[in-house]
């Protein structure tokens, strides 16, 4: 009777060990290692906490991964060829501590429109700049808004949003160096530059 006692009580050892030991495996989750490939913490805890067997759309299928966890810094067009010339005649401005396209700036962002629509073969890098007045983080989420909303634009006059990558600098490159609401005026921009596959 001891023995038989013995065994299950060895045997429910075992199975309590063998139970906190493994790690259950969810469907649909990317490992990221460390936060330096893209996607944000909250996009990564959405696609942890999903469930293939009562949410079907949470399936390896239905999760476009490429897009969640982008490996590429520099976006889609990363190593094409540069050319910051041929819309520099575009650069849109904005007012202070604004992303709103002004009317009076939209005819740069059709003309634009047109000459992506000319040649199907390039891509543009969108550019969002700030004035230096603002925090680091500030300014950089305001370029990164003014560089969306241009990227909007184009979208809604009929550029392929595949064509179209985003980046802001904020305050980290400003046109003019001087200290002055002229120089801010002219620092606070969306610029474009043309992209070309390599050869």
């Amino acid at each position: 009777m001891k023995t038989h006692i013995s065994r299950l009580m060895a045997l429910g050892f075992a199975l309590s060990f063998g139970a906190v030991g493994c790690q259950s495996t969810k469907y649909g989750v990317t490992p990221l290692g460390d936060k330096k490939g893209g996607g944000s913490q909250g996009e990564a805890t959405q696609l942890a906490n999903t469930d293939p067997i009562t949410d079907p759309s949470a399936s390896l299928q239905n999760k476009d991964l490429n897009g969640l966890f982008d490996t590429s810094p520099a976006g889609s067009h990363d190593g094409w060829a540069e050319n910051a010339e041929a819309f520099k005649d575009y650069t849109v401005h904005f007012d202070y501590d604004s992303s709103v396209i002004k009317g009076a700036e939209k005819a740069k962002l059709e003309a634009v429109a047109s000459q992506l629509k000319a040649s199907t073969a390039g891509a543009v890098r969108i550019e969002g700049h700030c004035d230096e007045r603002g925090t680091e983080e500030y300014n950089r989420a305001l370029g990164e808004r003014r560089a969306l909303a241009l990227r909007e634009e184009l979208i809604r006059l009929g550029i392929d949003p595949a064509r179209l990558d985003t980046r802001s600098y904020g305050d980290d490159k400003p046109l003019v160096s001087s200290h002055d609401e002229i120089s801010w005026r002219q620092n606070r921009r969306g610029e474009f530059v043309s992209l070309s596959a390599p050869n």
